[in-house]
């Protein structure tokens, strides 16, 4: 039998092509997946510009991020049944303790094939099993950007009831970050270079916005509003964001390193940051213990990622989904449907 799956076949969009390839057969240890619905992160943009893993071998099947249903399962697996709603661990074999070079190998969409497909063999013990309030599109949202958030905010930061965290954007990693901090009884200040996006974050529970473009110097204003400095800042900008930063967070506060929209380099202040004795604490996804610790936090809660816009499986579609990606309109995760 065959299915459908979009290859990348090189460095630009037009290289995102459908293509038919063989429905695979799980093996020992394996399900059967056959995908409901794909989410974008920002690597999977930045791997068709060939920014993300220059070496990259083609044809890839792009994307991370995905749920679906379990339609057959392999020899030696256990408590996984045909039916069940799942999505997928972004690292199969991270699933408890602490990374390592074996662990992040193992990525999902790069340098390995991803789930832009119909059906995807994967390990069955890096599946998990989707809350019963969200709908496939709002699971395949969760793998990366949530997971990221909550190590950043939970597993990582071990945010407190009334700590100030500032989160950058709001994007996918950003408004999960936005949501993880509330459930932790943080105050929360959003930054954003759209006024309608802040009013929309303060919808989701933001106490403030700051809107970076007309005021640069958003990181003395994220100091005043704080008080003396914040706890904790999710970094999601890198190169043109970083010193400020610096500037807002209190001393001995914490600085999640996740994301690099506005670039890869930046001129450190070092001395701000040995001053204050602050801590920049690179973040990388999540071990699937932590996915699961997340799920029941979710499910708990009934807390729902925020979805910006949802494209169909087509050539036409995808195309059509990173380009909204490269636009960094988006509120929110952006979704393809299979």
């Amino acid at each position: 039998m065959a299915m459908r799956a979009i290859e990348l076949h090189g460095f630009a969009l037009d290289q995102l092509k459908m293509a038919e390839r063989p429905q695979p057969k799980p093996a020992h240890g394996e399900a059967l997946v056959r995908v409901k619905a794909c989410s974008l992160n920002f690597r999977d943009w930045l791997l068709v510009q060939g920014s993300y893993n220059p070496k990259q071998a083609f044809p890839i099947v792009p994307l991370s991020d995905a749920a679906g249903e379990v339609v057959a399962v392999g020899d030696g697996v256990r408590g996984l049944k045909i039916g069940e709603r799942v999505l997928g661990h972004f690292m199969p074999t991270w699933l408890a303790g602490e990374p390592s070079v074996e662990k992040f190998s193992s990525g999902i969409g790069s340098p390995n094939d991803g789930w832009l497909c119909e059906y995807r063999c994967f390990p069955a013990d890096a599946l998990a099993r989707i809350p019963a309030h969200l709908s496939f599109e709002e699971a395949a949202a969760l793998p990366c950007a949530a997971l990221t958030a909550w190590s950043a905010i939970v597993t990582l930061g071990r945010v407190q009831p009334g700590e100030r965290v500032l989160v950058q954007g709001t994007g996918g990693v950003a408004l999960f970050a936005l949501q993880f901090a509330k459930l932790c009884g943080a105050e929360v200040i959003v930054t954003s270079s759209s006024d309608e996006k802040l009013a929309r974050a303060r919808q989701l529970g933001a106490d403030h916005g700051i809107n970076y473009r007309s005021n640069p110097e958003w990181g003395r204003a994220a100091r005043a509003l704080s008080g003396g400095g914040l706890d904790h800042i999710v970094e999601l900008g890198g190169g043109e964001t970083l010193n400020q930063s610096i500037r807002a967070i209190r001393p001995g506060g914490t600085i999640s390193m996740i994301g690099v929209l506005s670039g890869a380099r930046n001129e450190l202040h070092i001395p701000l940051v040995v001053m204050q004795q602050v801590r920049l604490q690179g973040v990388t996804v999540g071990s699937k213990e932590g996915l699961e610790t997340m799920l029941r936090a979710m499910a708990q809660t009934e807390l729902r990622p925020v979805i910006d816009s949802s494209f169909d499986f087509t050539e036409a579609g995808v195309r059509a989904a990173y380009e909204r990606m490269g636009k960094g309109a988006a509120f929110g995760k952006i979704v393809v449907r299979l």
